[in-house]
């Protein structure tokens, strides 16, 4: 079920996220279910915020050259240790 949740696209993980709130804030939710989709709605929202953060890290990084704040495009060949095109 892990892989699953990796295998989301943000979209999907965001939707069911929703739908998991959704459902927490009608209240008529068994105690043990409640717990259940309060576990798997975290989850979603940290592989939601991993995907942003990769995201961020593809579009742009910003490096500091002589003293002033540069931005260089990302390139994946370096995953994000310093490498720019």
């Amino acid at each position: 079920m892990e892989e699953q949740k990796q295998e989301l696209s943000f979209e999907e993980a965001m939707s069911e996220l929703e739908a998991i709130v959704s459902q927490l804030e009608h209240g008529d939710v068994p105690l043990e279910k409640a717990i259940d989709l309060f576990q798997q709605g975290m989850k979603l929202s940290q592989l939601c915020g991993q995907k942003l953060e990769q995201v961020e890290r593809k579009i742009e990084m910003i490096v500091e050259v002589d003293g002033a704040a540069v931005k260089k495009p990302y390139s994946e060949n370096g995953g994000g240790s310093g490498d720019f095109a």
